[in-house]
């Protein structure tokens, strides 16, 4: 065999070998691009649902934290004020929005184990788990556990048509 067909032979293995990578590198991202689809779809898909703690208001919510459905209590116009509901329903909608995040951030947990990324093959190359949005930071303040002191909801007089003050 003479030098150069032995280079040509070399060559070729070379190339092959190559090949045989690109491949395997290309099966793997298509593979992490129908993972990565797969748990978006199921984030998306995820719901939020939560009760408030006096049970007078119960809020369902979408994967952002939109509420699609709110439950109100038939006692809550006879037991309560409409600040006491508007903090019941405030907890609730909060609490379903960081539930429906919980299961959206457990949909996209195997994307972010540690899994061979583009960047590990390709230096420069942009990662996926790029593509996964960080949660945002709370916008809306926490609800307090303590009402405020002035809520006698008892005290309240509904106007009459017999009074004669117009209040």
């Amino acid at each position: 065999m003479t030098n150069s067909e032995g280079r040509k032979a070399e060559l070729e293995a070379r190339n092959a070998a190559m090949r045989e990578q690109v491949s395997s590198l290309l099966e793997g991202l298509q593979r992490q691009t129908s993972q990565l689809q797969e748990a978006q779809a199921a984030a998306m898909a995820a719901t939020g649902e939560a009760t408030s703690s006096d049970g007078l208001a119960t809020v369902h919510v979408n994967a952002v934290g939109i509420v699609t459905d709110v439950q109100i209590s038939p006692s809550a116009f006879k037991s309560s004020t409409p600040e006491k509901l508007a903090r019941s329903f405030l907890q609730a909608a909060q609490a379903a929005a960081q539930d429906a995040r919980a299961k959206a951030d457990d949909a996209m947990a195997p994307l972010q184990e540690d899994v061979p990324d583009l960047p590990d093959f390709f230096p420069g190359a942009p990662s996926l788990k790029d593509l996964v949005p960080a949660p945002p930071e709370p916008t809306t303040p926490p609800v307090s556990p303590n009402p405020p002191e002035n809520d006698d909801w008892d005290d309240f007089e509904p106007r009459s048509g017999f009074r004669k003050d117009p209040w």
